[in-house]
C-alpha cells in the first residue's frame, strides 16, 4: 500500500502522535457529534439546519461544534448574521465512512 500524507501501514506511531490522534477520534465518542459529522458530511449548513437535521437544542449543538471545531474537524464561515459549517477536509469524511463500516462489519460477523 501506497504512502498517503507519509502513512503506510508500517508506520510507527510515536506517543506524540498516538495522542493526537487519540485527541481526534474523541469527536467519535460522543452519539450527538457523530450525527453532527454524518449531517455535515451530506454538505454545509447553518446550526439552525444542524438542529433541525440532528434533532438537537441549538445550545447543545453550538457546544458540540465548538468542540469539532477545536478537534479540527470542523470549519465555521461566517456568512451574514449565521456561520456555515462544514466538514475540515475530506479525511473527516473517511474517517466517518471508516467507522460507519467496521460497526457494520461488526453487526454482520459472527462472534
Amino acid at each position: 500500500m501506497a504512502k498517503v500524507h507519509g502513512v503506510s501501514p508500517t508506520t510507527a506511531i510515536s506517543a506524540e502522535t498516538a495522542g493526537e490522534v487519540a485527541r481526534s477520534m474523541q469527536a467519535l465518542s460522543t452519539a450527538s457529534r457523530v450525527r453532527l459529522l454524518g449531517r455535515l458530511r451530506e454538505g454545509a449548513c447553518s446550526v439552525s439546519e444542524l438542529t433541525a437535521a440532528v434533532d438537537m437544542e441549538q445550545p447543545a449543538v453550538s457546544h458540540q461544534l465548538r468542540i469539532l471545531r477545536n478537534l479540527g474537524l470542523v470549519t465555521g464561515v461566517r456568512s451574514g448574521r449565521q456561520t456555515i459549517y462544514q466538514l475540515h477536509d475530506p479525511h473527516v469524511s473517511t474517517l466517518l465512512d471508516e467507522a460507519l463500516r467496521h460497526v457494520e462489519h461488526l453487526r454482520t460477523s459472527p462472534r
